[in-house]
Formats: C-alpha cells, structure tokens, sequence
C-alpha cells in the first residue's frame, strides 16, 4: 500500500478527532450520513466541540478541492462514491443498546455495507467502534465479503483498534491516548500498527488477536460500571446510617491502593453501554454473568433512587408534592460536555414527573433541538430571575453551575439536592 489514502467512516466524538489527526499527514476522506455534520464541519465547525474551528481550518480542504493522493488534508462528504478512492477504512459509526439493553448493531452493519460497496484488492478495514469479542470477524466481515465479492484474507482485510475517546477531556486527546491494535493476519496487524503509530504520540500497543483486542475494549468500560456501582451501593448504604459517603471516600482515599471512584449517574455511550455488549454474547454462549449485570442494574436505578430522596425531602419540608416545581440543572451524561447521549439525568426527570411534579430542565452545554428530539423536553432558553422553585437538583457538575448563586430561584421552603456534590454539604440538603 504505496499510498494510503484513509477513509473515516463517521464524524462524530471519535471519528471526527481522528480523521483531523490522520489528515495532517495524509490524504482523508470523512465520511458521514448526516448533511447538517457535513455541512457543519465543511466550515470548520464541530458541534460536539472535540475539535476546535482554528484546527479544523487547517486541514479541511476546500469546497470543490478535488482529492489528490499525494496530498494531505481532510475531504467530508456524504456522497458515499468519494469512497472509492480510499485504501484504509476505519469505522467509528456507535454501538449503541436498544429499549431492552440488547446491543444494537444496525449501524455497524450499515457502515460495513457502504464499504464493501467500494473495497478492492489489497483493502484493510479498520473498526474502532465497541463490540462484543468475535463481532469483527463474525458479524462485518460477512457483509464486506457479500458486498464486495472479494474474500477475506485473501483479497481484503480487516483490523481492530478500539477508540478510546473521552468526550469533553482536552487533556487525554486522540494522539495521547495509548492505543490498542489489531489485524486478521500478522503482516497486517503491523502495517495496522505502524499506521497508528504514525500519528499516536503515547504509542501502540498490538494485541495478539482481534478478539484480545475486542475484548479488551469491553472490560475497560465494564470494569469502570462496576466499581462506580460499588460505591453508588455505599452511597445507599451510608445514607441509612447517616454517614456522609463522600467523607468515607476521603477517609479511605487516604491508603496508597484505595481506588478513586465516586458516586453518581452512569450514562455516556461508553460505561453505560458497553458491559451489555459483553453480557449479551456470555448469555449466548450460556454462561449469565452476575457480577456485570448486577452493576448495570444497580447504575440505572440511581436517578430514580435520587428522584425519590428529593421527594423525601420535600415531605420533611412539608412542601406539597403535587404541582410543586422543581428545577434541574443539567441533562448531559458528563460535565463541560454537550454529549447527551445515555443521560441517566432523564430518570430522574421522569421519576419526580411520577408524582406529578413539574419539572424544568436548564443546560448551557446540551443543544435543545437534539434534548428534544431525544428526550421529548424543551430546555429552558435562561433561568427566569423571577421565577422561584420549591426544589433544585443540581443534576450534572458544569463549571457553569459552580459559580451560580441560586439564592434568588428559590422559595423559602426549598430543598437543594447536589448530586455530584460539587458544593460543600451545608450548602445542600442532599447528596449522594
């Protein structure tokens, strides 16, 4: 592969900042369903706000540019034909869970579909988005060999390198994460590498196998889902005892081997996802694995376990529950974030609408259309100086919140429930 002409399949929180990276050294081709993405990044702008518009400027190329191998830079189109001047795919389309938490591949088989419509002898196709070990060679390699009419190992191949993007860290970015790779035969598994290599400044590491790799991946996240559903049990506990958890975890913290976790709501496409991937293919081969799904039973019920300790809050006050109204700050899954993807923020939202509270959603970093579209709720535009809520619930950490003197949004029977606990615990009635 004299000239690699690399083709990123999805532009979004991991696709986008990869492509920018790989385009400063060679020939990218960014491709992506959606128009508005397009159209977006086609003027240097990211929406999700992983990549800046001063970088973006300087590798996307100009509107009617034409693709030239020898040249670096970053093309995005929608138009799937552009794909055949490509040699390297990699797939970062997401992985998501379906309504029952059964991994839903759809766009992973859509994604592998469009590119076996364009692979040719001597291909690689790269995928980064999270499996469950085996999906790779067992679920995509099939469509690439239907759609293509070439044969696997032979005419085309394939590799793994799962992403490790964390939205919204501007310290552990693409190039300085270390990265897992992987390919379906030892000489490909090298170029894999070296091309990663290329442009990973903390370095490969190349799995021995594809399914290492894929699994790797899964217990990365799986293992974070069960050590946050550890302490969030403590935090139930505690609360029974009286005990401030977060003042145990401090005490604790105190050995050199006690492992920081914290507290909180499980959401994000990454930890809350990513164990049913695992726990669905060990369910297949007939082993139930009680320890992950215990973790993701105990992680999806603390926004209604948090909803319930504010209405208990509330009856203490003797603030009459039905028609009160109670403001949540925040509807991503994580702080400084516009991802909303998996917010664990909608269960406790929907809990308090249980007891026929009224219930109104303020946050600066998530964009209202797509709450809307995927929560069915209208984002307050700003917070009304004059109106005054019986209860607030400071439901996501954002910088923005922090500085906020919340005083003047409140009646004088009020509870304030900080989950996160981002303020010191007599500024709250309530935290986990």
């Amino acid at each position: 592969m004299e000239h690699k002409t690399i083709a990123i399949i999805g532009l979004g929180y991991v696709g986008l900042p990869l492509a920018v990276e790989f385009a400063k050294k060679y020939p990218v081709i960014g491709f992506d369903i959606k128009n508005d993405r397009i159209q977006e990044l086609a003027q240097a702008k990211d929406s999700t706000l992983e990549v800046d518009s001063a970088e973006l400027e300087q590798v996307i190329a100009q509107k009617n540019t034409p693709l030239n191998p020898g040249q670096n830079g970053l093309w995005v189109t929608d138009n799937p034909e552009l794909l055949s001047n490509a040699n390297f795919f990699i797939v970062t389309v997401p992985t998501p869970v379906d309504k029952n938490n059964h991994p839903d591949l759809t766009p992973l088989y859509k994604a592998s579909e469009t590119v076996g419509n364009y692979l040719k002898k001597g291909d690689i196709v790269v995928y980064e988005s999270t499996v469950y070990p085996g999906a790779t060679e067992e679920e995509c390699v099939p469509i690439l060999e239907q759609h293509s009419g070439l044969r696997f190992n032979t005419d085309f191949f394939v590799g793994y390198s799962p992403e490790r993007i964390n939205p919204g860290d501007k310290v552990h970015t693409v190039t300085k994460i270390l990265k897992i790779t992987s390919g379906s035969t030892p000489e490909v598994a090298k170029q894999i590498d070296s091309l990663y290599q290329s442009i990973i400044v903390a370095g490969t590491y190349l799995a021995p196998s594809i399914k290492v790799a894929e699994a790797a991946k899964v217990i990365e996240n799986s293992q974070r889902d069960i050590n946050i559903a550890f302490v969030n049990e403590l935090a139930k506990i505690f609360k029974l005892m009286q005990i401030d958890t977060q003042e145990v975890l401090k005490a604790a913290g105190t050995k050199w081997n006690f492992l920081p976790f914290s507290p909180g709501l499980v959401g994000g496409h990454c930890i809350g996802v990513d164990p049913y991937y695992l726990a669905q293919k060990a369910i297949r081969l007939g082993y139930n694995p009680e320890i992950i799904l215990a973790g993701r039973r105990l992680n999806d019920s603390m926004g209604s376990y948090v909803a319930h300790e504010v209405v208990k809050l509330m009856v203490k006050k003797d603030i009459t529950i039905k028609n009160s109204e109670v403001l949540v700050l925040g509807i991503t899954f994580k702080e400084n974030c516009p991802d909303i993807r998996n917010s664990r923020v909608i269960d406790i939202i929907n809990e308090l609408k249980s007891f026929d509270i009224k219930v109104e959603v303020c946050d600066p970093w998530a964009n209202a259309q797509e709450v809307q579209e995927e929560y069915g709720i209208d984002l307050l535009n700003q917070l009304n100086g004059n109106k005054k809520y019986q209860g607030l619930v400071i439901a996501v950490a954002h910088d923005h919140f922090k500085a906020m003197d919340f005083s003047k949004m409140l009646q004088e029977q009020h509870v304030i429930y900080d989950v996160k606990g981002i303020f010191d615990k007599e500024k709250s009635h309530g935290r986990l």
